[in-house]
Formats: C-alpha cells, structure tokens, sequence
C-alpha cells in the first residue's frame, strides 16, 4: 500500500508570510497551475481515492488531482490545518508587533499539538490502517507532518514541505517507509 502525501497549492498569503491555519483561503494562479501540473505527474490507476481537507485551497487542490485521476474526492475536515487563533492572518512582523518577540509563549488561541495528533490518529485509524488501496492525501503542512511523524516516528525529516509537494510513505511488512520527501520535479 502507498500513501501520497500532498500539501496544496500556493495562496497569496502564502507569498504574503501570512499565517493560514483555518482561514479559508483560495488557491492563487501559481497553486492552480501546481495542482494541474501534479496531477499530469500521478499516474492514472495507481490511485484508489482520494481524501481531503475541506479548505479550500485544499479542496481545489484535490479536485484538480480527482478530475485527472478519475477517482473518488472524500473531504475531511480532521484534515484541516493547526487552527491559529489570533495569529491568523498576520505576518511574523504583525506577530512581534502586536505581542512582542515572545508571542509564541503566550496563549492566543492557537490549537495544540496534542489536538492536532488525536485528529490525524482518527482519521489514520479510520480511513487508512483497514484499507488495502494506494490513497491521496491533500492537506497542510503541519497537519501532514503530523501523519508523518505518526507513521514513520524515527525519521528525521528538516525541510518544511513546499506547496504542491508529493511525499510518499509505502507500507512494507507492516511498517511505513519514506521513499520520497517532500518533491516538486513536477513544478520544474
């Protein structure tokens, strides 16, 4: 069994340094481009289905990819993105403006890590670890490390995750192994 793993397209907040969380932010015209070049590098049934999050620059990631592979698009919100809080919207300039050098230590909202982990064990636990099909994965950076780290915790993985990137974990006498991490050739 193989998992692709996919974060979406490129935003304008993205170029902007803006934190996204669950804000609900559309693909700009680099992201779509990304998408559509993506899909064209997935090779038609090799894919069982599709799961997304339900934000839209997620979701429109995912369509793309779903209408060139003709598969199944199951959106999720378990895939969302960490919620940011009040920091959502702002750049890490606005950030230390606002609350100071020290803003990652203060309560603004933002949800924990340990929220985030129960979300992708609920899902893993529902949608993947019973299936035997190769399965797309659209999300967000933090929320697919997070499956990451799940799957394959000894890993040492140091680079954030580009947009439109394609990871790839396989499943090997029952253990998940990385045999691609973060890839863009298909933006090139």
């Amino acid at each position: 069994m193989e998992l692709g793993l996919i974060r979406h397209g490129s935003t304008a907040w993205n170029k902007e340094g803006r934190a996204q969380g669950s804000s609900d932010i559309p693909l700009d015209e680099e992201g779509l481009k990304g998408a559509k070049l993506l899909a064209e590098r997935l090779r038609p049934g090799n894919w069982g289905i599709i799961y997304s999050s339900d934000l839209t620059r997620a979701r429109q990631t995912a369509e793309i990819i779903s209408n060139k592979l003709q598969i199944k698009l199951v959106l999720d919100e378990r895939l969302r993105e960490t919620n940011g809080g009040l920091i959502e919207g702002t750049t890490e300039a606005e950030r230390i403006a606002r609350w100071g050098r020290n803003w990652r230590e203060q309560d603004l909202g933002i949800e924990s890590s340990a929220s985030v982990k129960a979300r992708t064990q609920s899902f893993l636990q529902e949608k993947i670890a019973p299936v035997e099909q190769n399965t797309l994965i659209v999300s967000h950076g933090a929320l697919l490390n997070a499956i990451i780290l799940e799957l394959t915790p000894k890993a040492v993985y140091e680079q954030s995750l580009k947009n439109t990137s394609l990871t790839s974990l396989k499943l090997i006498n029952s253990k998940w192994e990385c045999n691609l991490y973060n890839c863009t050739k298909h933006l090139i």
